[in-house]
């Protein structure tokens, strides 16, 4: 059968389930859940034979007559993940799966393997199972990891639960490695935050065991009463835990306000590497004065109300930054050599940024320039430094370029080797603040 024909027959199959489905008996239902789950399986199985042959015919030493660099994919995975629409880390797993079964490099895995060829296991299954038990060493023999496969695959656990119990196999076999075992996972862990375009910020990362006891501790203990957790007999427990069950907020709301407000208690009471993590509140005085506009947290691109302005504005973890009229950020401080402390902050409220053009680096990551050198009389006060990253304030310096200043608003004027004319080039705020205070004036 080709795999147009099977296309067809998955088709039609797809089409009598959806429609039988609704009416089907409950022990129907799950047989046809069981069958299904198998078939996909299989049909994973052979996508991931084929993923690991286009992984290939794209191997490195091919070099531009590769498979994935002729058709302009900057690897296999991506080539693989832009055929089939699936995500990143499933097409890096169609291709060790699809290595895996095509080559017996790791013999000790074949009873998985062989569960999986079946339909009775999936992919994920045995990627589990292969990190869970790891290779051979001096101390644990192939045959030892073989008869552990063997356990594995014929146990009707989760994917979790599998990966979970290959661990436990390896520890049993080998507990003098496991001190490594744990710092290899710690090598993993991380965390990123990613702006998204509506203005959220999307949290991705690895836990090591370590960390997750600590994290998951907390975020259990704030959120258990939601989740069936244990009965409190205490007034002032019962109470408490009432009150988390009639919130209005889903868990997982409770669950992320719960780490903010710990991460917000920790910054305030600990020392940590550096200068303390203030969080910014940037305003006009105008708006705040009328108590109507929007207000904006330094370093996120969305607005937030007043409301939420004045509230942050007398909380000693968050700083407010106001701007006057000629959008300048009130006086924190002057006439020393270096900018203050006091100082930075009000220019990174007004700066937003690395001022240079198309530059998005944020206040974080840059340091102030002096318009008027320091040394040839020039005055470190607010007007007098601006924002800028380290790559455009060694050019600056090193290629000649200049800085220079028409009442509240900044100009770089190129060398003369770069425009003859020396045609200022506007350096706007990168500020949402500022930005607004300059619309409505």
């Amino acid at each position: 059968m080709s795999l147009v024909e099977l296309a067809a027959l998955a088709a039609q199959a797809c089409d009598e389930t959806r429609a039988d489905a609704p009416s089907a008996p409950d022990d129907d239902l799950i047989a046809s859940q069981r069958q299904l789950a198998a078939i996909a399986r299989l049909i994973e199985l052979a996508a991931s034979t084929v993923a690991a042959e286009i992984s290939h015919r794209s191997r490195r030493e091919l070099g531009y007559d590769g498979l994935a660099a002729r058709l302009g994919a900057r690897s296999p995975e991506v080539l693989v993940q832009t055929i089939t629409g699936a995500s990143a880390p499933t097409a890096r797993r169609l291709i060790s799966v699809g290595g895996l079964v095509a080559t017996p490099a790791h013999p000790w895995l074949q009873p998985v393997v062989e569960a999986v060829s079946s339909g009775r296991l999936s992919s994920e299954a045995l990627m589990a199972i292969e990190a869970g038990l790891g290779s051979p060493s001096d101390s644990v023999p192939a045959s030892a990891l073989r008869e552990a496969a063997v356990t594995l695959a014929t146990l009707p656990l989760s994917v979790e639960l599998l990966g979970a119990r290959a661990r436990e196999l390896r520890a049993d076999l080998d507990a003098a490695g496991v001190a490594l075992r744990e710092e290899q996972l710690r090598e993993r862990r991380f965390l990123r935050l990613m702006p998204q375009p509506d203005g959220m910020t999307r949290l991705a990362g690895l836990l090591d065991p370590e960390s997750a006891a600590i994290v998951g501790a907390a975020i259990d203990a704030a959120t258990s009463p939601r989740r069936g957790g244990p009965r409190f007999v205490d007034p002032d427990e019962v109470a408490a835990a009432a009150a988390l069950v009639d919130d209005s907020r889903s868990t997982e709301q409770i669950a992320l306000d719960a780490l903010v407000q710990l991460v917000d208690t920790a910054v305030r009471t600990t020392v940590l590497p550096g200068r303390r993590p203030d969080v910014r509140v940037l305003v006009t005085q105008a708006d705040l004065d009328r108590r109507a506009g929007v207000g904006f947290i330094e370093g996120q691109s969305a607005v937030v109300s007043i409301e939420t302005v004045e509230r942050h504005a007398c909380d000693g973890g968050l700083v407010p930054i106001l701007f006057t009229d000629d959008a300048e950020a009130l006086n924190l401080g002057r006439s020393q050599r270096l900018h203050s402390a006091k100082q930075r902050v009000a220019i990174a409220a007004r700066d937003g940024g690395c001022l240079a053009p198309d530059c998005d680096r944020p206040p974080s990551w840059c340091e102030v320039h002096h318009i008027h050198e320091f040394g040839r009389g020039g005055a470190t006060d607010l007007a007098d430094g601006v924002l800028l990253c380290r790559h455009h304030h060694m050019l600056v310096h090193n290629n000649h370029w200049r800085v220079t200043r028409r009442g509240g608003r900044y100009w770089f004027v190129p060398p003369p080797e770069i425009d003859a004319q020396q045609q200022p080039i506007e350096l706007p705020s990168k500020s949402a603040a500022v930005r607004r205070m300059l619309r409505a004036g």
